[in-house]
């Protein structure tokens, strides 16, 4: 066979490869940039009880003196992102000694009673006027980081991360850019690799 001949088998192997790990990394970078939204929604680092994007739930339960902060004195999940129209239930787990939840700042006012009782529930839901995020906590516990946010809409700021982001210092790049970047990389890589087949095999496939 000819320097000048690719097998149609060959070329296809190399194309499907490349188109895949463009695809590989477009995937990536979507997951990538929702979870690094996610993370920076809400100013929750060094508290127990993680984050969850709960969007598209209608109703949600919060538990009330779950494990974390040292003692069972956290919420969990502890910050939560939800559509307007969603019902939240802070429930208590009846562990960590009497909570409430009070808002200490946002556009939601939250104020529960304060109690220890197992299966004590406390409902609100947040509509529109209520987009934005809500920080409250737990007055008995908050020194100890029994805090929690809700964040309701699409339309949600998000906390800068990384250094320099002060005044004068360059100019941060949201992780969403990045990753995008990375997957614009990848599809060149496989665009190039089509035009560097046929430019040196001008397009002659052996026929199978």
């Amino acid at each position: 066979m000819s320097d000048n001949v690719v097998s149609r088998r060959g070329f296809l192997r190399a194309s499907a490869g490349a188109t895949a790990a463009a695809g590989a990394a477009t995937a990536t970078a979507g997951t990538a940039a929702a979870q690094s939204e996610m993370a920076e929604f809400t100013e929750l680092e060094g508290v127990d009880g993680g984050t969850e994007d709960l969007r598209g739930e209608s109703e949600v339960t919060v538990e009330v003196g779950a494990s974390g902060n040292g003692g069972n004195v956290a919420f969990s999940p502890a910050g939560i992102w939800i559509d307007p129209g969603t019902t939240v239930i802070w429930e208590w787990t009846g562990e960590g000694g009497d909570h409430n939840v009070v808002t200490t700042d946002g556009p939601a006012s939250l104020e529960s009673e304060q109690t220890g009782e197992a299966g004590f529930t406390y409902e609100f839901e947040f509509t529109e006027e209520h987009a934005g995020i809500t920080n409250y906590q737990c007055d008995p516990h908050a020194q100890l980081g029994m805090l929690g946010a809700v964040a309701v809409g699409d339309d949600v700021p998000t906390v800068e991360t990384g250094g320099g982001g002060g005044s004068g210092g360059p100019p941060q790049i949201p992780n969403s850019a990045k990753t995008l970047g990375i997957a614009t990389f990848f599809a060149m890589v496989s665009t190039l690799s089509f035009a560097f087949f046929f430019i040196k095999y001008g397009g002659d496939y052996e026929t199978e």
